[in-house]
């Protein structure tokens, strides 16, 4: 049996832009998506702190070091500019895989650009 289990996340990041006229996704930063381990197109979740709100959506790779954390199509109306925000996947481990599991987890910080998109 398969369980699943935490696989990547990136914290401590804000959302800096937001662009409804989009047909749906996360543009990330192509610096935190290589330290992160999240592949474009992969699914992820998206936590909004200030909010409470929980999305799934897929990645959309953003120019890197720009910084980039934007809500698009219908999820930019789950976040603000400024919203401090968190991006997970999950890994599906088979029994053997579970014991040597490790997820990578990164925090961005104070070293994200803000700039609005």
């Amino acid at each position: 049996m398969y369980r699943t289990f935490l696989h990547s996340k990136i914290r401590d990041v804000r959302i800096t832009g937001v662009n409804l006229e989009y047909e749906g996704s996360i543009t990330i930063d192509e610096e935190y998506l290589c330290e992160s381990g999240i592949l474009p197109d992969e699914e992820v979740h998206v936590l909004n702190v200030n909010t409470g709100t929980r999305l799934i959506t897929y990645v959309i790779k953003g120019e890197r070091g720009s910084g980039i954390m934007e809500l698009n199509g219908p999820a930019a109306r789950l976040g603000m500019v400024g919203d401090r925000i968190m991006v997970l996947t999950y890994a599906m481990l088979s029994p053997e895989e579970i014991a040597g599991h490790k997820p990578t987890i990164i925090s961005i910080g104070s070293r994200q650009k803000l700039k609005c998109s």
